[in-house]
């Protein structure tokens, strides 16, 4: 089970939490037509080695959305943030 640190509510069980997603992908912008870049974004997944940003919702505690820095070998957590990036809930 991994421990997520949240900036918070302190460190909490994955339980408490939803994945919400890679924070890397980069979403295509709205007026774009080309149908094998939006077939691309939304069916291709890379499947990374080394740390990776995702996003999780505290679902069962605060309700913030987190970018967490997880080792996808390991699974260690080496950084956890607002996803908004401001320092406060």
């Amino acid at each position: 089970m991994l421990r997520i640190d949240c900036p918070f509510c302190g460190p909490r069980d994955e339980i408490e939490f939803a994945y919400g997603g890679d924070a890397e992908r980069v979403r295509p912008p709205m007026e774009e037509t080309d149908e094998s870049i939006w077939n691309n974004y939304v069916f291709l997944r890379n499947n990374p080695k080394g740390a990776h940003q995702e996003y999780w919702l505290h679902q069962h505690g605060c309700r913030a959305w987190l970018k967490v820095t997880r080792d996808m070998i390991s699974h260690e957590i080496t950084d956890v943030s607002f996803a908004d990036g401001k320092d406060e809930a």
